[in-house]
């Protein structure tokens, strides 16, 4: 059993650089299915839901070829292989793209139902519904999402989504570049991944209008050709190290980031008595004062993000007085609260709202990740806590962070990885 081991207490100073966006990511990547040539993707970030995803479009019989680190090489013109492999499927939620996309190729796709964190119910019911709209026909039997167009080309097809589903709103884009007219998905969520995966497959040919509004529209065309296209930095792996640094505090100059995508993030922060100072590519965050309580309830971007709630209870776990959060998204979102006790916090939750009192310090514990934001909340409380802070299940967190303890160890945090023989961990959980 791997661990991270965190001597907490350790103000946070330096830089930090921000990789590629998961979110965009692992959707970009299966959109390589529709390109006809060779798609060079740079800014890739070297993260396990990343590795997982070219492994299944491998497993396809695309060619992908590494350049370096952050860049590689995707060829899907001759792949003939649609079997997505169930257990790399059942590993990872964005495994669903490939239905978008398969069906937007070759009219056909099975699909193993998707994996990934367990944050309650996460229907794909919008998704279908997009792609019977576009003629589709889709089965959910046996573990797989089987889709078929009987005239092996999608038609385009008017979608009302009945939540907003950023999910479903990338899965139908996908699935409607290559159809045959117009698609208009309407109540489509806004998020700044969703505007890079348009502008990805826009530069490959695509004619797709407005991402990033509520209502997209999506004019097929016949042909992806191949091209060259950066990944945007990462929203949340930017957001996670602010959130560091307002509970450790210090002063911290986080590099390669999109200064407007955190201003929900940054907005809520300086409430809490952070100085966040925004530059052209960077964001410089600073707290050496108390942290003030505040109220926030996550929504669908420009909204706080749900992907930051974890993380920002932890602050607030550290903050004078009483905070209530509220998650707007998810219906689970909250199976972190006990490890937050185990460090000394106060926290109730009852249904989507957790009130939060804060104490004047939190106490190192062994904790558990329960998933892959709430392991990032409980590295943040472990900087802050005093003592020694042991994270297990880290696998949750390597899904969505790059490097996360040199990262940190970069700017002075007392962090490692560090490895418990097999008999030690089944004696912890006896």
């Amino acid at each position: 059993m791997t661990k991270y081991r965190i001597r907490g207490g350790k103000p946070l100073h330096g830089s930090i650089t921000i990789s590629g966006a998961k979110n965009a990511a692992v959707a970009i990547i299966p959109a390589a299915l529709l390109v006809d040539g060779v798609c060079r993707i740079e800014n890739i970030p070297q993260i396990s839901d990343v590795t997982l995803i070219l492994q299944i479009l491998q497993e396809l019989g695309a060619d992908i070829r590494t350049v370096n680190r952050t860049t590689v090489d995707i060829d899907c013109s001759h792949i003939r292989n649609r079997q997505v492999p169930y257990e790399l499927a059942r590993k990872i939620r964005a495994s669903y793209y490939l239905v978008g996309a398969l069906l937007g190729r070759f009219g056909w796709a099975e699909v193993p139902l998707p994996g990934g964190c367990d944050l309650g119910g996460r229907p794909i019911d919008q998704h279908v519904k997009g792609f019977v709209s576009m003629g589709a026909d889709v089965d959910v039997r046996s573990g797989l999402i089987c889709a078929k167009v009987p005239g092996g080309r999608l038609s385009g097809g008017q979608v009302y989504l009945d939540m907003v589903s950023v999910g479903a709103t990338m899965n139908i884009m996908l699935a409607a570049v290559l159809a045959d007219g117009m698609t208009v998905i309407e109540n489509a969520a806004k998020e700044p991944h969703i505007v890079d995966l348009a502008n990805f497959l826009n530069s490959m040919g695509a004619n797709i209008m407005g991402a990033g509004t509520d209502v997209i529209k999506i004019r097929g065309v016949k042909q992806l050709r191949g091209g060259t296209y950066s990944i945007i930095p990462d929203q949340i792996e930017a957001g996670t190290y602010m959130a560091a640094v307002a509970a450790a505090g210090g002063d911290v100059l986080i590099q390669n980031v999109i200064p407007k995508h955190l201003d929900c993030i940054t907005a809520k922060l300086v409430e809490m008595g952070v100085d966040v100072e925004e530059l052209d590519d960077a964001v410089r965050v600073r707290r050496s004062g108390p942290i003030s309580r505040t109220n926030v309830k996550t929504m669908p971007y420009p909204g706080f993000p749900t992907d930051m709630q974890p993380q920002i209870a932890a602050v607030l776990c550290l903050a004078n007085g009483t905070s209530v959060l509220t998650e707007g998204v998810w219906d689970s979102r909250y199976r972190y609260v006990d490890e937050f006790r185990r460090m000394g916090a106060h926290i109730q939750v009852d249904g989507k709202v957790a009130v939060i009192e804060g104490v004047s310090a939190l106490t190192g514990a062994p904790v558990h990740a329960c998933d892959l934001r709430a392991g990032a909340a409980m590295v943040i409380a472990g900087l802050a806590a005093q003592g020694v802070t042991e994270v297990d299940a880290i696998y949750h967190i390597e899904r969505g962070y790059e490097n996360l303890v040199g990262k940190l160890a970069g700017v002075g945090a007392d962090i490692r990885t560090i490895t418990v023989p097999d008999e030690d961990a089944k004696a912890q959980v006896g």
